[in-house]
């Protein structure tokens, strides 16, 4: 290895290009970033470019780059024992169960299946469903995400998967709330929740709902749109899962460990899942690691019958130790508290403001660190500024917003025609104040 005065840009990209085969993507018509270093809510290149970071890269560096005491731990770690297999107990580990057990209401839940990430967390909390009610079918919503393995892709509501696709045909899609854009012809929040609940019902009972093991929510719809769920759309589907003995899984592997200001986001609608996958920000993404939070009743189902899964790396202990010292920096720093005060009074009032003046935002919506900007081409018609799934030619406006945020020095989320905040939560109020600045100069510059 060398030191990054020695390497350039381009040396990077070329080695990259050489061996390194990427996902989502045509492998020539891409042009990667090197990135030589990152601290807090920044990340540079190896010629000096400094990059505001408001992707969290794929919104699962919740404590930004190079925390210290999330590399400490691990270094610790790896001192002390770097590896051990799942069969055997292991301090850290048992660590993690525990404080994410007791964050997510010990009185629901007992245990922790843990993971590689959060597409393998979801194919293994569809596996316990539908072991534990002898069911096959799993719902999920349109405009989701759950994972890109063979289950999770199926599950995944948005065009991801269909080139994946014949695949798991016991998933059924559904269609969610979507006020803003209403396939239910609602008027206002109220009724699309009850409208959403009926459309659901209906079709549980066209199923049948004694072949229905589960429903997989994700709690904050993610990259397809931050939809935050409007009240008592949740407690809703609760009440139909336990009207047709269903289980309910929140995926949390975005929308967790703070992103909507709660450690967990379904703690903000007065509803309890069945089951919660995670991932991203348990431990930010240092180490690879997810998991599955499960009931009493689920973990009771495998105290005498075999769990007929397993990963080599499950609860890996490089990966748990960030995760232990993630639940540390929360409670020193006051992490929760500092993203809702940032999500109300700087973020909140920016994007407002933004949605009132600008004659190309439809609508703003989020909590927490986790919002979006809808942009239109008209406010009226509320078309959207370009189409679902554009082509690259279509995307062209949205490409230009992005190329005018990264000349100016922030590296931006973008997804179809939304534009998504979504920094590190520990973010300084004076970074997060330039990052809105930066994108409403684009903005400027783009549209005009």
């Amino acid at each position: 290895m060398v030191s990054n005065e020695q390497v350039s840009n381009a040396d990077i990209v070329a080695a990259d290009a050489a061996h390194v085969f990427h996902s989502w993507s045509a492998q020539d018509k891409i042009a990667p970033l090197p990135v030589a270093g990152g601290e807090g809510s920044t990340f540079w290149d190896f010629e000096g470019n400094r990059y505001l970071d408001f992707t969290s890269q794929l919104v699962n560096l919740n404590l930004g780059h190079q925390h210290p005491k999330l590399v400490e731990s691990i270094q610790k770690q790896a001192g002390q024992l770097a590896t051990i297999a799942p069969a055997f107990a292991n301090d850290v580990r048992s660590e993690l169960a525990k404080l994410i057990v007791e964050g997510a209401g010990s009185e629901h839940f007992s245990h922790v299946f843990f993971t590689n990430g959060g597409a393998d967390a979801n194919e293994n909390a569809v596996r316990l469903a539908r072991l534990h009610t002898g069911r096959r079918k799993v719902m999920s919503m349109y405009r989701s995400y759950h994972g890109a393995t063979s289950t999770a892709i199926s599950l995944t509501g948005d065009p991801r998967r269909w080139p994946n696709e014949p695949s798991d045909n016991s998933v059924i899609h559904f269609f969610g709330p979507y006020t803003y854009r209403s396939v239910f012809y609602a008027q206002d929040e109220g009724q699309e929740c009850e409208r959403a609940l009926a459309h659901l019902e209906h079709q549980i009972q066209m199923e049948g709902p004694e072949t229905i093991a589960a429903i997989i929510i994700e709690t904050v719809v993610g990259t397809n749109g931050i939809l935050v769920p409007p009240p008592g759309y949740l407690p809703g589907v609760r009440a139909l899962c336990d009207k047709y003995g269903i289980l309910y899984i929140a995926d949390e592997v975005m929308a967790g460990f703070g992103r909507c200001g709660k450690l967990f986001a379904f703690q903000n609608f007065n509803v309890v899942p069945d089951m919660i996958s995670f991932a991203k920000g348990v431990n930010s993404g240092y180490v690879p690691l997810g998991g599955v939070v499960m009931s009493h009743a689920i973990r009771e189902t495998f105290g005498e019958r075999t769990f007929p899964g397993g990963l080599t790396y499950s609860g890996h202990p490089l990966a748990c130790a960030p995760g232990v010292a993630t639940f540390e920096v929360f409670e020193e720093e006051g992490i929760l508290e500092h993203v809702r005060r940032l999500g109300e009074q700087v973020v909140k009032p920016w994007l407002d403001e933004l949605a009132s003046t600008h004659p190309n935002v439809g609508e703003v919506r989020g909590l927490g660190m986790f919002w979006a900007i809808e942009l239109v081409k008209d406010k009226s018609t509320r078309e959207p500024l370009v189409p679902f799934n554009p082509s690259p030619e279509e995307n062209a406006p949205m490409a230009a917003l992005v190329a005018a945020c990264k000349k100016r020095g922030l590296w931006p989320f973008t997804h179809f025609n939304r534009m998504h905040i979504v920094p590190p939560l520990n973010i300084t109020e004076e970074e997060l104040r330039r990052g809105l600045g930066i994108i409403e100069e684009a903005m400027a510059e783009v549209f005009g």
